[in-house]
């Protein structure tokens, strides 16, 4: 894939996620805007219902009151203290004393008589005397609810809110109100002054926190139509506001969800088109380099086999045996090269087969010792076999499993810089082998040590191309412990040496299918 397509793809999934973003987020937003401003509108209505329908309890019980004759008698007992008052309304309730007592005199039932002798006169008399009648009393009734009315208007303003309001019934109609409206959430309700100092609290343990002065916390006033210079207001406030918000968006749950799943996918996909685009590179220059190299051992193998065709070229005893002996390293060349192929499509391959078998690691790593010896001996070094193991016994595939101790050694023996001192050690640690290989090498930086171990990578040496490779030695040992249910880890440090430790369960607590 090229670079622009990459590019381009890359951009339009932005675009195309920071687009759903934006929209999910508007659209969230305002669905909790319409949803808030439904609730109050609900809450705003019961507060009014409920402070109206005090209003009326609080007038009907007046009335009542005035109309039993008990208020009137009371303020026949408060005469005394009328002398205060002015000589407006001493004549108002003079007025209204006079007119009740007329009222109260005249409640006896008229007697009328019909008489047929006065025909039809008689009768109109009579409606016209009963309407009459009906009037005034009609009127009577009326002056003793407006003097019972202006007594009222006179007295509240001059009665204290816990007179005027039952904080007990208070409860249960704004209660009833808010079922009403479809608000069924906990709620704390006050009587506060103009100034915010509480007259009374329904919950005394109970304290609005300043994060909710304005958004949970609803005021009405109580009296709303009274003009007065106490004002008083009913404060109620829902600490549960903001989840009930957030419950009451259920539905944009999956919406959420499923944003987040094409951001994970988003993501991952970014991540596997870098990943495959690495890997494409580094196969490429795989084949190249792995071209480049095949085509040396092939040339030397070629010109080898065309010289002993040549009757030119003299068949001495020494020209056969050089022409042998480069054929002889170059196939030993090629077999190498053909093995990293066969370990790169080991890769490639789900799941690999092995033959597991019994091996004893001891055995393994002193055949080991005796095979790299020459090796060393020629570069000036030696290696020392420290086979402390008393349990050394494995399942595992005799050839891979020795080809990974066979590549750390000889990857010991390529990156020293000096005369190489080789330690191969075994040892138990619970139910556990261990062994290690340490070396006194070039070593290997910090930030490399958790790549070394990937496919293709190779530690950089700057300017030092002496070692030839292609990035897979380390990969294979890696795979090939993880299928034996082992682990490998490395200890190294830059011009110190590099010690790798390998772990791997015993045959006792191995169980293979």
């Amino acid at each position: 894939m090229k670079r622009s397509t990459i590019i381009i793809l890359i951009l339009s999934m932005v675009f195309s996620f920071v687009g759903l973003i934006i929209i999910q987020a508007r659209y969230v937003k305002v669905n909790a805007e319409m949803i808030e401003n439904q609730f109050d509108e609900s809450v705003h209505r019961s507060l009014l219902s409920t402070v109206i329908l005090v209003e009326e309890n609080e007038a009907l019980e007046y009335l009542a009151q005035t109309l039993e004759g008990a208020d009137y008698n009371k303020s026949l007992n408060l005469l005394p203290n009328l002398a205060q008052m002015d000589s407006d309304n001493l004549n108002q309730i003079d007025t209204t004393s006079r007119r009740l007592s007329s009222y109260n005199q005249n409640l006896s039932k008229p007697k009328i008589r019909i008489s047929t002798r006065h025909g039809k006169a008689t009768i109109e008399e009579t409606s016209k005397y009963l309407q009459d009648k009906f009037r005034q009393n009609f009127s009577r009734s009326k002056t003793i609810l407006d003097q019972a009315v202006f007594r009222w208007l006179r007295e509240s303003n001059k009665k204290d809110i816990s007179e005027r309001v039952d904080f007990v019934e208070l409860n249960n109609i704004l209660e009833k109100y808010l079922l009403s409206n479809g608000i069924d959430l906990p709620f704390y309700y006050s009587v506060v002054d103009k100034r915010g100092r509480e007259i009374f609290r329904c919950n005394k343990d109970f304290h609005i926190g300043h994060n909710e002065s304005t958004s949970s916390v609803y005021k009405q006033k109580f009296f709303p139509l009274e003009e007065s210079t106490n004002e008083v207001y009913l404060q109620v406030t829902f600490p549960t506001k903001k989840n009930f918000i957030i419950s009451s968006m259920y539905l944009l749950y999956p919406t959420i969800v499923l944003v987040v799943l094409i951001l994970c996918i988003f993501i991952v996909a970014l991540i596997v088109i870098f990943k495959q685009k690495q890997l494409n590179n580094i196969k490429n220059d795989f084949v190249n380099n792995m071209t480049h190299e095949l085509k040396t051992p092939i040339s030397s193998i070629s010109l080898a086999s065309q010289m002993l065709q040549d009757p030119g070229v003299g068949k001495t005893p020494e020209t056969l045996k050089h022409i042998s002996k480069v054929i002889r390293d170059e196939t030993t060349r090629l077999s190498r090269m053909v093995e990293e192929v066969l370990k790169l499509s080991l890769f490639e391959t789900e799941k690999s087969t092995f033959k597991m078998k019994e091996m004893h690691v001891n055995e393994l790593i002193a055949h080991t010792s005796e095979i790299f010896s020459l090796k060393v001996a020629n570069k000036g070094g030696k290696i020392t076999t420290i086979l402390k193991a008393q349990d050394d016994l494995i399942m595992a595939d005799e050839v891979h499993f020795t080809n990974v101790i066979h590549n750390l050694v000889d990857n010991a023996l390529k990156y020293s810089d000096k005369p190489l001192l080789l330690t191969l050690e075994t040892w138990n640690e619970k139910d556990h082998l261990l062994i290690s290989i340490e070396d006194n090498g070039i070593g290997i930086q910090k930030d490399d040590h958790k790549r070394i171990f990937e496919k293709f990578y190779r530690v950089p040496t700057g300017n030092k191309h002496n070692v030839k490779g292609f990035g897979l030695g380390l990969a294979y040992v890696k795979k090939i412990i993880q299928e034996h249910r082992g682990t490998i880890k490395v200890e190294s440090e830059l011009n110190i040496g590099t010690k790798f430790i390998i772990a791997l369960p015993t045959l006792k607590y191995t169980e293979y299918e």
